[in-house]
């Protein structure tokens, strides 16, 4: 994580889904990237991604490819 870019990031946000459930993660838009932190844990950092590939992620999920059972 660089220090400098954390200040660029307006507005985390967490999913609909999360339903009050501490076990989660939040995202942020950061310069056409999408950073990612822990919910409980926000000052571990973060994990910066495309646009494209967060993208690819949501999509893989909603398609109930990552489903474990």
């Amino acid at each position: 994580m660089r220090e400098s870019a954390t200040s660029a990031v307006t507005r985390w946000r967490k999913s609909s889904r999360t339903a009050g459930n501490a076990n989660c993660v939040e995202v942020a838009s950061l310069r056409g990237q999408v950073a990612i932190r822990d919910t409980k844990n926000r000052r571990s950092g973060y994990l910066l991604t495309s646009t494209a590939a967060f993208a690819a992620f949501v999509n893989t999920v909603k398609a109930g490819r990552l489903d474990l059972g």
